[in-house]
């Protein structure tokens, strides 16, 4: 979360309001309006504060066109009933809310079950509040698990986890945090993620782990799962390390399953000890709600999971939140409940149809070099082409912007820094003629920016709202 701070000189200047605000008379009653950085002094009508915050809100960037999040921005009307009515239930009441908690439950069975677990029953998970505390959770579980088959060496070395150098910024955090060695498997070429290999001669007695990430958020790419656990597999036998596997699985879990069944990176692969995803994400719910899973309760330490006898009933937990509303996890049941497999499927693929179909005609334009075309998640990457001078992707962001569609431009991190890239994420809600409306606006934009002398662009940094 962004940390925030006080203004450097307060502006006690009041929120102006709507004199047909008023209590009464509309042109009485409205002297003082309520200050912008302190508590006011007396209550105001409550459709005076409404207006006041909606007003501010319309500034805001309109959720469905922006292709830069993977967030879900539409629901059904029904989810949204159940979501009001569950939002006053605290989720980790599991005693006073027994019927939230079995549909807790039940998700996570269906997702054992998806992600084949060898004896779906025998899984263990939960949810969170997102993929973030999914991935602390899991990381937590991998640093356990290698302190105590090291006991004898643990707390004098220093564990390390390897990832690629495209994992989400939770990873370095945890990291962090839990005084973790990050070890990166750096870009090379075009190859934008983890290298298996390269992960494996990484790894030594200090490795608590590997994190393979299904859809890389660079350019929706897999990382190929099988041949990281095939290359673990290798370095087993030639040292006798036996290093787990995590698959952060925040988006790519909730689309293969559906469309990519023949790709094997669940727990179908030994290997792999937990997954993680993003309900919020392709799950399909509002955010926000993730969930962990672990292979089987030998892969989570039983000392992590706390038994707190509260408000009267004895509860096994494992989360770094605590309090936080049911209604999220309700809406995955839904979800889960509403579609099924088919249901899931049509949906993915209708999204996936969309990616491809927007990065084809993006491509056809001639300006625009394709780095992934939306064929893994929904999701693509382009640059622009190698003749192209008079303008660059973070003038095309700053142009579309101006149209009200939002898309991240962004530099690679090492080693290839000197690619600089534009990222299209099509979620469900994004539909065919949302994109064509997207297409037309860049095609009418590419006349004036080849006209320029050359990019306009000065500070990268603030030419886009999104630092990956």
């Amino acid at each position: 979360m962004p940390l925030h701070r006080g203004p450097d000189a307060p502006d006690e200047r009041p929120v102006s309001v709507n004199p047909f605000y008023g209590l009464a008379n509309p042109a009485a009653g409205m002297n003082e309006a309520p200050p912008k950085h302190r508590l006011p002094d007396a209550p105001i009508p409550p459709s005076t504060a409404h207006q006041l915050v909606r007003d501010e809100l319309m500034l805001d960037g309109n959720s469905r066109l922006n292709l830069a999040t993977f967030v879900t921005t539409w629901m059904e009307p029904q989810a949204g009933l159940l979501m009001a009515e569950c939002r006053d239930k605290n989720m980790i009441d599991k005693d006073e809310y027994p019927r939230t908690a079995e549909l807790e439950r039940r998700c996570v069975a269906m997702l054992a079950d998806l992600w084949n677990a060898p004896d779906p029953s025998g899984a263990v998970g939960c949810s969170t509040t997102g993929s973030s505390e999914a991935c602390m959770l899991a990381g937590m579980a991998l640093k356990r698990r290698w302190a105590q088959r090291n006991a004898d060496r643990y707390p004098g070395a220093r564990p390390n986890l390897v990832m690629g150098i495209n994992v989400q910024v939770c990873w370095e955090k945890f990291c962090t945090f839990w005084e973790v060695e990050a070890r990166q498997v750096q870009m090379e070429g075009d190859r934008f993620h983890l290298d298996p290999q390269a992960a494996a001669e990484l790894c030594d007695e200090n490795t608590i782990g590997v994190v393979g990430v299904l859809g890389s958020t660079f350019d929706g790419s897999y990382e190929p799962i099988a041949e990281l656990c095939a290359a673990l597999d290798a370095l087993q036998e030639r040292t006798g390390l036996d290093v787990p596997v995590h698959v952060d699985g925040a988006s790519g879990a909730m689309i293969a399953p559906f469309l990519d069944e023949e790709v094997a990176w669940d727990f179908r692969l030994p290997r792999v000890a937990s997954i993680n995803t993003s309900g919020h994400k392709y799950g399909l719910v509002y955010p926000g709600v993730g969930w962990a899973l672990w292979r089987d309760a030998e892969a989570l330490p039983e000392e992590l999971v706390f038994r707190v006898n509260y408000l009267g009933g004895d509860m096994p937990t494992f989360a770094l939140n605590f309090s936080r509303p049911g209604a999220q996890v309700v809406a995955q049941y839904y979800t889960f409940l509403r579609l099924g497999r088919e249901g899931y499927r049509a949906v993915q693929q209708s999204t996936r149809d969309v990616a491809r179909s927007v990065a084809d005609r993006v491509a056809a334009l001639g300006d625009f070099r394709l780095l992934t075309r939306g064929d893994e998640l929904p999701v693509f990457a382009f640059t622009t082409a190698e003749d192209v001078t008079a303008y660059d992707v973070f003038d095309v962001s700053r142009r579309l912007r101006e149209r009200g569609w939002l898309v991240p431009a962004y530099t690679f991190p090492a080693n290839r820094e000197d690619l600089s890239v534009l990222r299209v994420v099509c979620r469900n809600g994004f539909s065919a003629d949302l994109a064509d409306l997207f297409v037309e606006d860049l095609t009418r934009l590419l006349p004036e920016l080849r006209r320029q002398p050359g990019p306009l662009t000065r500070d990268r940094a603030a030419a886009t709202g999104f630092h990956h």
